[in-house]
């Protein structure tokens, strides 16, 4: 048998055993996982172990990729910027500080400065996957530090990018480039914004149109398709295979089929998820960590005391209260996959010691292991800090927390304009740039195979204006009527030279595009090259087809956009009040009703949710319907998804009691009553008699089904009629359980009802 197929089954034998015992200990799966892998591992002698570890780690990156989709789909770029500075502010400080502790620990040890430089990379970053997976295991992705923490790391992982190019150059060089440093950051945000653009544009209509094709293994097969084509396209152009994959999660939790696609995707996520954890477990090697134990156990504490420290002052500098501070920075006391890349890195490059990797492999799985009990610490530790705390601290921290997401200062508008003005020229700008290279690095050729020069040269310039027009009018001409525009030339006649000027900066812009087209194809210099380049730039200008072009592409983008929250809020609307309570402790959070609990088929008056847990359910979502403030009387249903209110604590209380409920429900035991098919004969004295089927109550009493009906000297069978009255001699055919049928032949007169089984069905 081939080994990969027997590695295979050791892992996931190891890991379902694993999961079985730690789910019986109440402790996070990761940790089963990891305890698994290092069974299954070369390094435990005493076990049967893997054979063929590349295959292992291309599952394992394969699992990676998953996890960064599934958290792509939960917290997409709208989201994070809805939540404002806060994220990026901590996590910039976070990163900074880290990499100095970092630094500093290596430089203790009198490691070489590419040693220090590396371990400080490696330290800054916390693991997404990881922390994903403790929050999911332990029920905490609902609570509103979860949201926090999360948008923090996806945030780590897009500065990972510059981090590892930044690190990548200063191996090679052995010196810090300026120019490499803004070339990667430029890079990045160009890839970003025409990736977010292209796709929200592209995708949600590309799903519309074929949604009446969308069965579920469809719907599976077509995301991940997108999904394996965007990491394709990633490590193309230079980022993490890792990176699209998450990239595309965003780009399509932004979409109506956002929740669908998460749901099909769970198992296989959940698969490929189980196995990187599980190779994570395998590079444990109990030798190394005995010959590094010091080092080991200094760079854990760095972690431990670095993050806890660090990371609340810098939760707290975002404007975080304490409480929130605490439970983000505690959830952040780990390193992950990225320090195994940037070891990789390293070593490849040839820059780092061999000791090096060992180490951070020790540290990544001691960290990981103590990852879910420090986010339990959390909470415990705020109380204790905060009982100790000065007065005038509590007061100063209090003050700031409650004060920071309501500071508005004077609304200044040419702030506003030039911030407008700067999204039109990046949006615009980098779709323009995008044109032109498709233009002449994909679509010149083939133009200059068909055509001589003189004509390939003009029909390619031709094309690719045109191409152009719509996209270089709104660069040109966008925002030059908006409300600060009008509010900043009409309060001031001073106020007019700085917005022509503006004005004029774009069109000379959009006059560049031009000029670099023609540069390139037909080489008009001199006056005619000026005339045409003015005339081209005045017909798009005044265009009117062009404006309307461009207006319908904005429409569309814009409704794509925000199509899923739209949908959802379609018929009462989001409460207002939302927004003021998601900065409070008390927030939204929706939880999912399972088949079978015992919650479904009653209504809310029945359940009492407020009495017993303190939320109060807000919404119902059942298909794509929503029904906001649901009365008592409403019903839930198997399937239906719970918007509750509440704090994190009555949250957390909801979440468990469902969660108790579908384990229960899970491990009921199935009935194996079979349905089987009798005659019965109606004669003198039944109570049937004259009665018809509604009120013999044969399905209401009995829970049996007539299907069949013989009347009285006729030999065929017909379909009942629920109003025809039953006659003497009548031969009905009913379906049931036995004991329900029994119970039915007992009911009826025994002396006038006689009862047959048909042969091979009883």
């Amino acid at each position: 048998m081939e080994a990969m197929i027997v590695d295979l089954a050791l892992i996931l034998i190891c890991a379902g055993v694993m999961t079985l015992i730690f789910k019986r200990l109440k402790q996070p799966l990761v940790l089963g996982y990891i305890v698994a892998g290092f069974l299954a591992s070369p390094n435990m002698p005493y076990m049967p172990s893997v054979t063929d570890l590349d295959n292992v780690h291309l599952w394992s990156d394969i699992g990676v990729i998953f996890l960064l989709f599934a958290l792509g789909l939960e917290f997409s770029f709208k989201k994070i910027m809805k939540m404002g500075s806060a994220p990026i502010i901590a996590a910039i400080t976070i990163i900074f500080c880290m990499m100095v502790v970092g630094m500093v620990t290596g430089f203790l040890f009198g490691w070489r400065q590419m040693d220090c430089l590396f371990l400080g990379g490696m330290l800054a970053m916390s693991s997404t996957t990881i922390i994903f997976k403790a929050f999911d295991d332990m029920g905490l992705r609902q609570q509103q530090f979860s949201s926090m923490v999360l948008s923090v790391l996806i945030i780590e992982d897009i500065l990972a990018i510059v981090l590892m190019v930044l690190l990548s150059t200063l191996a090679v060089s052995q010196q810090f480039e300026g120019g490499q440093m803004v070339t990667s950051i430029v890079k990045l945000v160009f890839f970003l914004v025409l990736w977010f653009v292209v796709g929200i544009y592209v995708i949600p209509l590309f799903l519309r149109r074929v949604r009446s094709l969308m069965s579920d293994e469809t719907m599976l097969i077509v995301s991940l398709g997108l999904c394996f084509g965007m990491v394709v396209l990633a490590a193309a152009v230079g980022f993490s295979p890792a990176f699209g994959a998450f990239i595309m999660g965003s780009i399509l939790a932004e979409t109506i089929e956002a929740e669908r696609i998460e749901h099909l995707v769970n198992p296989v996520k959940d698969l490929f998820g189980a196995i990187f954890f599980v190779s994570v477990g395998m590079m444990v090697d109990m030798a190394l960590i005995v010959e590094y134990i010091v080092p080991i156990l200094c760079i854990i504490a760095a972690i431990m005391i670095g993050q806890t420290v660090f990371s609340t002052g810098g939760f707290l500098l975002a404007g975080q209260s304490l409480k929130m501070s605490m439970q983000c920075s505690f959830s952040l006391t780990q390193i992950g996959e990225f320090a195994f890349i940037l070891a990789t890195l390293g070593t490849s490059l040839g820059v780092t010691s061999d000791f090096l990797y060992p180490i951070v492999v020790a540290v990544s799985v001691f960290t990981t292991f103590t990852t879910p009990y420090m986010i339990r610490l959390a909470v415990p530790a705020y109380n204790s800090l905060y009982r100790h705390l000065p007065r005038r601290w509590k007061s100063i921290l209090d003050r700031y927390a409650n004060g920071a997401p309501n500071v508005v200062g004077q609304e200044n508008h040419w702030r506003a304009y030039l911030l407008e003005v700067g999204r039109v020229l990046l949006i615009y700008g980098v779709l323009c740039i995008s044109i032109v290279v498709l233009m002449f690095k994909f679509v010149a050729p083939h133009v200059e195979r068909l055509l001589p020069e003189t004509w390939s040269n003009i029909v390619l310039a031709a094309f690719t204006v045109i191409m152009l027009s719509p996209f270089l009018r709104s660069l040109m001409m966008k925002k030059n009527h908006s409300d600060s525009f009008q509010i900043l030339w009409s309060s001031n006649t001073f106020n007019r030279a700085p917005l022509i000027a503006v004005q004029l900066l774009r069109i000379f812009l959009g006059a560049g595009f031009l000029s670099y087209v023609m540069g390139h194809t037909v080489h008009w210099t001199g006056m005619l090259g000026i005339f045409v380049i003015i005339a081209i730039v005045f017909f798009i200008i005044m265009n009117r087809g062009l404006q309307r072009q461009s207006r319908h592409m904005e429409k569309t983008f814009t409704d794509n956009l925000n199509l899923r929250e739209r949908q959802a809020a379609e018929r009462a609307g989001r409460p207002k009040f939302a927004g003021r309570l998601m900065e409070r402790d008390v927030h939204l959070s929706i939880f999912p009703v399972p088949v079978g609990i015992p919650w479904a088929g009653k209504s809310l008056s029945q359940l009492s949710f407020g009495r017993n847990y303190g939320v109060h359910i807000v919404a119902v979502l059942r298909g794509n319907q929503r029904l906001n403030i649901p009365s008592g009387n409403t019903i839930i249903m198997p399937g239906d998804r719970l918007q509750v209110i509440g704090s994190d604590e009555q949250i957390t209380a909801f979440g468990r009691a469902l969660e108790k409920l579908t384990e229960a429900a899970s491990a009921a035991p199935v009935t194996d009553e079979e349905m089987m098919l009798r005659r019965m004969v109606i004669d003198f004295g039944s109570r049937f008699v004259g009665k018809n089927i509604q009120e013999s109550g044969i399905r209401h009493d009995f829970h049996c089904l007539v299907v069949g009906l013989e009347e009285d000297g006729s030999e065929s069978l017909v379909s009942p009629n629920p109003q025809t009255p039953f006659r003497v001699g009548d031969i009905i055919w009913v379906v049931g359980a036995e004991a329900d049928l029994t119970a039915l032949e007992h009911a009826s007169h025994a002396d006038s009802v006689t009862s047959g089984a048909l042969p091979g069905l009883q």
